[in-house]
């Protein structure tokens, strides 16, 4: 199963991007990749993880992270966050325990 990832940012953060998508590939290959093995045997599955990142008023960071791989869907909110690698991070920590638990 191939995974396409969509990243979107607002206009405050996007000078960030290339540091959000190595953050991104870094946790894909090897947070969640092991947990993603048991999407890898089935007919016509897809992947598909989207990350959505804002600074809000704040000057804080908010982040979503929507995964659909095959037929299961995981969403994570957080906010309030004043670190992006922490944000991204936990994000795919919770990524990985739900697909643990399955």
């Amino acid at each position: 199963m191939k995974i396409n990832t969509q990243i979107h940012l607002n206009d405050a953060i996007e000078h960030n991007k290339e540091v959000i998508e190595r953050l991104v590939e870094a946790n894909l290959n090897s947070k969640v990749s092991a947990y993603l093995k048991k999407y890898e045997d089935k007919k016509d599955a897809e992947g598909n993880i989207e990350l959505k990142i804002e600074k809000n008023k704040k000057d804080l960071f908010n982040g979503k992270l929507i995964a659909k791989l095959d037929k299961d869907e995981f969403i994570f909110e957080r906010e309030d966050y004043e670190n992006l690698d922490d944000l991204i991070n936990n994000l795919f920590k919770h990524l990985k325990e739900e697909l643990s638990a399955k």
